[in-house]
């Protein structure tokens, strides 16, 4: 038996719902420490990146399981769902935390800083991409789209991590090390993938040939 074998034997005997349960608990505590003031000078701005930077690791860390497996053979594809709408339950409290704690639920006041600010923009877009995908995020909407309809709808996961990483760059408005870190990352998943896409087709338009 391969390693890579051997791996996916135990991953198969970790069960993925201890993620909905553990998954939360950093974004709990960095509120309990907001709640404390304990996070700086400006603890709601600190409390509003951790959740959306939080919620942009984990989208990535979807996205890294299909490479992963082609790449390796290691397949953590059990836990993808877990750990997806877990990303999104920490841009929904991102999302949240501006809207209710920094802009006080004014709507006029959302509405002009979504128009007015590209990064704000961006972010709005990445956050509506990502909402199909958690509704669908069950089995019976693979059964009722079907499984080709669902991975395509899936693709939005993508959207949704080049606009997180562009929200986070944008916001910034400097050139540290970590948005950067992302943003090469996403590009490199959307690259691997555009290049196993154009070799599925030359595979197709060969065997058609033949």
């Amino acid at each position: 038996m391969s390693v890579p074998q051997k791996i996916n034997g135990v991953l198969r005997k970790i069960p993925s719902w201890p993620i909905y349960i553990l998954g939360p608990i950093p974004g709990i505590w960095v509120f309990w420490l907001a709640l404390q003031d304990r996070l700086g000078a400006d603890p709601l701005q600190a409390l509003e990146h951790s959740l959306g930077e939080r919620g942009l690791q984990l989208l990535v860390l979807t996205l890294l399981v299909t490479p992963v497996r082609r790449l390796t053979g290691v397949s953590f594809l059990k836990f993808r769902r877990a750990i997806g709408l877990v990303a999104f339950f920490y841009v929904v409290a991102h999302l949240l935390t501006w809207i209710v704690l920094d802009r006080q639920l004014d709507l006029a006041d959302i509405w002009r800083e979504i128009v007015k600010r590209p990064y704000i923009t961006i972010g709005m877009a990445g956050f509506l991409a990502m909402v199909p995908l958690a509704v669908t995020s069950n089995n019976l909407s693979v059964r009722k789209m079907g499984a080709a309809a669902w991975t395509r709808l899936h693709r939005l996961a993508y959207v949704a991590a080049v606009a997180g990483a562009a929200h986070y760059l944008l916001l910034v408005k400097s050139w540290p090390t970590e948005p950067i870190v992302y943003a090469l990352v996403v590009v490199a998943l959307l690259m691997i993938r555009a290049w196993w896409a154009a070799q599925r087709r030359i595979a197709r338009r060969a065997r058609r040939a033949a």
